[in-house]
């Protein structure tokens, strides 16, 4: 659950062109789903991440006991949690499962780059040693100037409290998975002491007929990440040739279409004085993948400490965690 599974789902949705395995993620408790796998899957075919920071992660052990796969000394199973006195841990001992320890120091949603991310994506297939080749890039002065400007900026307008939604709007659908990893990392991290953004994900163009209106006319409380991904597109639209008027989608591709929109809504937004960021993703693989991960993980750290936030703790979730374990006792 959570940045356990978020990382790994991003880096699956991003690079899944790379990927000639079927990967099946379980991130909610949902009884159908698990029906309908157990249903049609077998499981000597199978190989079982079971993923836990805490080790005691309800969702994650509720999962694993629907699924029924726990059997002493399994060869199909590995087990990732803290190595300390928790439910997953002691049952992994128990019955003598392959055991991986999650770093203390390293909480969940910046886990990615970690275990809990890179082994999973080692055996998708990924190259995780280029994942990880340039995630040290901000470095660089060029970088290290754009990431401090964006952090005072982003802290400020925080502190003031007047923006209070960060939208995240996505232009294609490879980056879904990220952004919600975006989200969770955002909001988990800066969201305390009464402040903090909230981050909402907004697909387009879908969304450029529902939420566009408030967007741009509505109360002036957001701020704006605009990604895209760069794709090429071969096929092309073609007007019939007995259509007899003008047909400005005529020999257009998606990628034509789509930017099109996008460059719509940036000059509405500078016509507006709307704020907004844009990130223009040119390649789709594990380098820049590495570099998105690493940019928005030190950003969010960094902006947690200029507002004397703590980014790496979430203590009303604790308590929200306390409550559902007691309802359960």
């Amino acid at each position: 659950m959570g940045g356990s599974i978020l990382g790994s789902e991003a880096i699956f949705a991003f690079l899944k062109r790379k990927i000639k395995k079927k990967i099946y993620f379980f991130d909610d408790i949902n009884q159908e789903k698990i029906f309908n796998f157990k249903k049609k899957i077998n499981y000597k075919d199978v190989l079982f991440f079971i993923i836990s920071k805490s080790g005691n992660t309800i969702e994650t052990l509720s999962n694993t006991l629907f699924l029924k796969i726990l059997k002493k000394n399994s060869k199909n199973i590995i087990v990732i949690s803290e190595k300390k006195n928790n439910t997953l841990l002691t049952l992994t001992k128990k019955l003598n499962l392959f055991y991986i320890e999650h770093k203390k120091h390293i909480g969940g949603r910046y886990s990615v780059l970690s275990e809990a991310g890179l082994v999973p994506a080692h055996l998708m297939g990924i190259n995780v040693l280029k994942l990880r080749s340039n995630i040290l890039f901000l470095q660089k002065k060029k970088y290290k100037n754009y990431l401090k400007d964006s952090c005072i900026k982003l802290a400020s307008l925080m502190n003031s409290k007047k923006l209070n939604n960060l939208i995240l709007v996505n232009y294609s659908p490879d980056l879904e998975k990220f952004l919600y990893w975006c989200q969770q990392l955002i909001a988990e991290s800066l969201g305390k002491k009464k402040m903090g953004f909230l981050p909402l994900i907004s697909n387009n163009p879908k969304d450029h007929h529902s939420l566009l209106q408030l967007y741009i006319d509505g109360p002036r409380d957001k701020i704006f990440n605009i990604f895209s991904l760069e794709k090429k597109s071969k096929e092309k639209l073609k007007s019939r040739k007995n259509l007899k008027m003008k047909n400005f989608l005529n020999n257009k591709d998606f990628k034509s279409i789509k930017g099109a929109q996008q460059k719509a809504l940036i000059k509405t937004f500078k016509k507006h004085k709307i704020p907004f960021r844009e990130f223009k993703i040119k390649s789709q693989n594990e380098e820049v993948l590495g570099k998105l991960f690493s940019y928005f993980m030190l950003e969010t750290v960094m902006i947690g400490k200029l507002l004397k936030i703590n980014p790496f703790d979430q203590p009303a979730v604790e308590q929200v965690k306390t409550y559902t374990k007691n309802f359960l006792t």
